[in-house]
């Protein structure tokens, strides 16, 4: 169930990784066909994977991840990435509530803190004595 999803995410990454390095030139050559298909097989990943999270997610949960992914999309990517793969292992029996959702969050954020540190810079000033 997950295998096309699973490639589908992957061809993107490295689609995108290629077009940070430089040597995206060649994906941009491609024939407007092969670039449809792509998109609607990425269209096609993210619909099967909402529609898994609508299955697993109260709506409660959802509507909370959506207002993660409006200030953190990565971290919302993230926690989405875990329940899925809950849910695939048969860990997630029912519907995750709004509650457990915070309980998921709270441990992952325990797990990926990171501490800020600013460091100041101070220049010299010249003496205009």
């Amino acid at each position: 169930m997950a295998d096309p999803e699973l490639e589908a995410i992957r061809q993107r990454r490295m689609q995108e990784l290629m077009a940070r390095q430089g040597m995206g030139k060649q994906g941009n050559q491609q024939n407007p066909e092969q670039e449809k298909q792509q998109e609607d097989a990425r269209r096609e990943a993210d619909e099967r994977r909402q529609m898994m999270l609508s299955q697993v997610l109260s709506s409660q949960a959802r509507e909370r991840i959506a207002r993660i992914a409006l200030v953190k999309p990565e971290k919302a990517r993230g926690v989405e990435d875990v329940i899925l793969r809950a849910a695939q292992m048969g860990q997630i029996v029912e519907k995750v509530s709004e509650e457990r959702l915070i309980t998921l969050l709270e441990q992952i954020n325990s797990q990926t803190s990171k501490q800020t540190k600013v460091t100041y810079q101070r220049r010299r000033g010249v003496d205009d004595d």
